[in-house]
């Protein structure tokens, strides 16, 4: 049985860029390693693997939620020309729960952080979409305080 969300990874070729944007959002760096060698290349499946891998997490919150960012040396990465579209198969985007939707998106926006969507209600949430590394999409969600505790 499943306890709970662990860890994302984002494949990144601008290792700061997504620390500062993960930053904004409360997330601190906890681990940088270089994996390479059949060991993770059996487990990734891919051949040849050498990359930075960075562990990024949310400091005091339980369960531990992580970032986990990985930046190929070898081989080069594929890009996606479909990451921004949202119809495409596959991943599709990455949601946090906050306390303060209006907060968080002022003080993204005040970072240079695009949205890509007005600010909604739904489902009990007010949610919006930003503009991630990469092209990603990452959504804030701040849940209706009556429906919080559920």
């Amino acid at each position: 049985m499943i306890k709970h969300f662990d860890h994302v990874t984002i494949v990144v070729r601008n290792v700061e860029k997504a620390k500062q944007f993960f930053g904004l959002l409360g997330f601190k760096e906890d681990k940088s390693v270089v994996i390479a060698g059949p060991q993770f290349s059996n487990y990734m499946g891919v051949d040849g693997i050498e990359a930075e891998h960075i562990t990024l997490v949310l400091p005091n919150v339980s369960p531990r939620t992580e970032v986990q960012l990985l930046n190929y040396r070898s081989p080069d990465p594929l890009p996606d020309p479909a990451i921004r579209n949202l119809t495409k198969l596959g991943f599709n985007h990455v949601c946090f729960a906050v306390d303060d939707l209006e907060a968080e998106v002022a003080k993204l926006q005040a970072h240079g952080v695009q949205l890509r969507n007005e600010v909604m209600d739904f489902h009990d949430r007010k949610l919006v979409f930003l503009s991630g590394p990469e092209g990603i999409t990452v959504e804030l969600a701040e849940w209706n305080q009556s429906r919080r505790k559920r």
